[in-house]
């Protein structure tokens, strides 16, 4: 049977978004498997992740169900949200611009504002090792040694697991991250692997960034690494509270005003096609 369907990205970072219903009359039981299917580049749509609304869900306005491309699930993903909000709200699945996701992250709240973007609050960052999960004690500035290089990273957790490396102005972010990224991701310290994020600061409000995403691969945009760099920056003392992120496929901006506030992402959320398959 054939399975109608949505593609969307934010910055480049992009999905591929079913409603439950047609999940469940294409007569595939296995969410995980369809992922791997549908976002394949070479034999099915093409996608970094699977998104399915929820609307069966007690403690929030509506919840949804996340893949990877890999057929891993990921406990949240930032420009995922943007595009899953507008989705549900353009469809009619919810009824009012700013509402509740219930994610496996904990509840995260966006906002549709009247620009077009997207305004999530992405809650706070996650700094305690042991929630990470991030073995040893000291999460900020750990020295990491892959292929002959030490690499001084910040672990934090925007509800899934980041590994922050700011790096000299001079240095290539897209041959580190594609070089070093997938070894770093399996390291002994994350138990449940983790994104890698290699940062440029270009002044104390701006950044450039690209991302080993964990179960992805390189990706043009990552919401949740983008708020991870910037909470890094600000707990090093380097960035300020509201920054531009320049990712390879756009820009987001993040506010963070400190330990005990919750971090807010702004950025877009578009439609590319829709189809059957």
């Amino acid at each position: 049977m054939g399975i109608k369907l949505t593609k969307m990205q934010g910055c480049g970072n992009d999905f591929v978004i079913l409603d439950y219903q047609e999940f469940i009359n294409s007569g595939r039981t296995d969410m995980a498997e369809t992922a791997k299917k549908l976002c394949d580049r070479h034999f099915g749509v093409g996608a970094d992740g699977l998104i399915i609304p929820n609307q069966k869900t007690e403690d929030a306005d509506i919840g949804w169900f996340f893949y990877n491309s890999d057929g891993s699930t990921a406990q949240m993903c930032g420009n995922g949200m943007r595009c899953f909000a507008k989705y549900v709200y353009d469809r009619k699945l919810i009824d009012k611009k700013s509402f509740s996701v219930k994610t496996l992250a904990g509840i995260i709240s966006p906002e549709i504002l009247e620009d077009g973007n997207v305004r999530v609050n992405m809650s706070k960052p996650i700094l305690e090792s042991e929630k990470i999960p991030f073995i040893p004690q000291n999460n900020l500035n750990y020295k990491i040694s892959v292929k002959n290089r030490i690499f001084e990273g910040n672990a934090v957790s925007m509800g899934n697991p980041h590994f922050v490396i700011f790096i000299k102005d001079d240095e290539d972010l897209l041959f580190l991250a594609k070089t070093y990224g997938p070894e770093i991701e399996v390291s002994a310290e994350f138990p449940e692997k983790t994104n890698v994020e290699f940062v440029k600061i270009k002044n104390p409000s701006k950044i450039e960034l690209c991302v080993w995403e964990r179960g992805c691969g390189i990706t043009l945009a990552c919401g949740t690494g983008a708020c991870a760099a910037v909470a890094a920056g600000v707990l090093n003392g380097i960035l300020g509270s509201s920054v531009e992120v320049k990712l390879p496929g756009g820009i987001v901006n993040i506010e963070w005003q400190g330990l005990n506030h919750d971090i807010f992402m702004t950025g877009p959320a578009e439609y590319v096609f829709e189809a059957e398959i």
